[in-house]
């Protein structure tokens, strides 16, 4: 089997299959997309769970070169998401660049050869000039560490490894978070169940969903006229955009969390309720999430809200700080993902040019220059790398201008006759500076605890801007911010790092 390739994706997700189209489009095809699961699709594979739906409209979540005129809903389940890109990756003949089963799990940069050596935990290794990191935040599932979680005799699952030959029908159920997920499926399971409690640390801002379908008719139009679907698009998109606002002023987000908290009222018969699901943070400093079938399922009297921390948890059980023990049957881990790079990649060792270890290089804080490339690894490209997620808008939008943006850098390398390049410490400095600064005064800032910050209080996930900006900062690669080198001798194993030619 050939290990040798120009460009080695990690990740057969929306990145990860988006990098490999635009390869093809640019000429190339001497790649391979490294997988770790059976089938490609990522977190629309793997978060199979009852309700499971994104929260960005469907048509804005998918590729802007390859729609969908058919959705059938204006927020699509994970089913038609998986399925749309079981197409996409049919309608391009991605499934022959796939290596199923290969999980990555170390990288190692080769300054003399100007080559990554990329090993998987199937003890297989590959040869690349270049690797595309498009593995995403959301595939590692946090599971808490709770005291005797581990001698707990009932079943157990997360929300994204989802035993759907569990039944749930007249079980006791314990669901542990209220976060994006939970706040899914927590719904659908309630009418079936014999008791479920909501186990809540912190309430989320929630506001209402469209829950509206597409007509036939409206599906027809959009396939026979793509223009309406484009307009349709924009309009989502800009709409979208338009909360950023509220979210870099929280003063006049002041509106938005006027209409959650009406929306709460609207929905909750007991007074008691709206108090405890009211949050006591900014909106938008953690994630705002989306539902219409959230707070009724407090009112069924099945269900109950349980705000007190969680002590242990027994062998039959759950036990909160109050002292109160809730036997269960069954406990589902809403408890979402281990988002910081710095954890989720502890076991997947990052070597670049000497001196660079990238969990060394990331011991205070993971950050990347356009959240793209970090100084010190040659040729390695991150999608939706540090502080460019985002709390308003698409982030396929997002994967889309940095897919463009290493496709710029890799013609700049061709254009100079140079190996690899690599991105200035000063550069990142100075970005990550302006990044930190922008998120000062912003919703994402003020003093809640949420998965966008690490533990000291930085936020290393969100771009505190508008997507335009975004694009317009990755439409072309700026040569004086990266060094280009030629490595005078590729074939010679043994020229040192020192013999390379630099120019700028």
């Amino acid at each position: 089997m050939k290990r040798d390739y120009d460009v080695v994706i990690v990740g057969a997700g929306f990145g990860g299959l988006c990098m490999a189209i635009k390869l093809i489009e640019e000429g190339c095809t001497d790649f391979v997309i490294l997988e770790k699961g059976t089938d490609v699709g990522g977190t629309w594979r793997d978060n199979s769970y009852p309700g499971a739906a994104c929260d960005v409209q469907s048509h804005l979540y998918s590729y802007s070169f390859d729609p969908k005129p058919d959705w059938t809903e204006r927020y699509a389940g994970w089913q038609e998401i998986q399925r749309y890109i079981l197409d996409v990756t049919e309608r391009h003949g991605l499934r022959r660049y796939v290596r199923f089963g290969q999980e990555v799990a170390s990288a190692r940069f080769d300054a003399a050869r100007a080559r990554w050596t990329v090993g998987t935990r199937a003890g297989d290794t590959y040869d690349a000039r270049h690797v595309v990191l498009a593995s995403g935040p959301l595939h590692v599932p946090q599971v808490p560490r709770i005291p005797g979680l581990e001698r707990y005799t009932g079943k157990v699952f997360h929300s994204a490894q989802w035993d759907h030959s569990y039944e749930l029908k007249g079980k006791r159920v314990a669901s542990i978070g209220t976060g994006g997920s939970a706040i899914q499926y927590a719904p659908r399971i309630a009418p079936e169940v014999d008791r479920l409690h909501v186990f809540q640390r912190s309430p989320a801002w929630v506001v209402p969903r469209d829950t509206r379908k597409y007509s036939e008719g409206a599906r027809r139009r959009y396939a026979r006229h793509p223009w309406l679907r484009r307009l349709h698009r924009a309009w989502l998109y800009w709409a979208n955009e338009s909360r950023v606002i509220g979210l870099v002023h929280p003063a006049l987000g002041r509106l938005m969390e006027l209409r959650a908290r009406r929306h709460m009222r609207r929905q909750l018969e007991d007074p008691a309720l709206v108090a405890a699901l009211t949050p006591d943070y900014t909106f938008g400093c953690k994630r705002v999430l989306i539902s219409n079938e959230w707070f009724p399922m407090f009112n069924r009297p099945n269900v109950e809200l349980v705000t007190a921390g969680i002590r242990e948890v027994t062998e039959t059980g759950v036990v909160t700080d109050d002292g109160v023990e809730r036997p269960v049957d069954c406990i589902v881990l809403g408890t979402g993902f281990i988002v910081d790079p710095r954890i989720y990649m502890k076991d997947f060792p990052v070597t670049g040019l000497p001196g660079h270890t990238l969990a060394q290089d990331w011991k205070d804080g993971a950050e990347a220059y356009l959240g793209v490339h970090v100084p010190g690894y040659p040729n390695l490209h991150q999608l939706v790398g540090p502080n460019t997620a985002l709390g308003h808008n698409s982030i396929i939008f997002m994967i889309e201008a940095q897919v463009r943006y290493v496709l710029d850098g890799m013609r700049e390398l061709r254009r100079r006759g140079a190996d690899y390049l690599d991105a200035k410490p000063e550069a990142q400095r100075r970005f990550n500076e302006r990044v930190q600064g922008a998120l000062g005064g912003t919703a994402w800032s003020t003093g809640c605890a949420s998965w966008y910050k690490q533990a000291d209080g930085r936020n290393f996930t969100i771009w505190p801007w508008s997507t335009p900006r975004y694009w317009l900062a990755t439409r072309r690669v700026p040569a004086s911010d990266y060094e280009f080198v030629r490595v005078t001798e590729p074939a010679a194993a043994t020229v040192a790092p020192s013999a390379a030619i630099r120019s700028a």
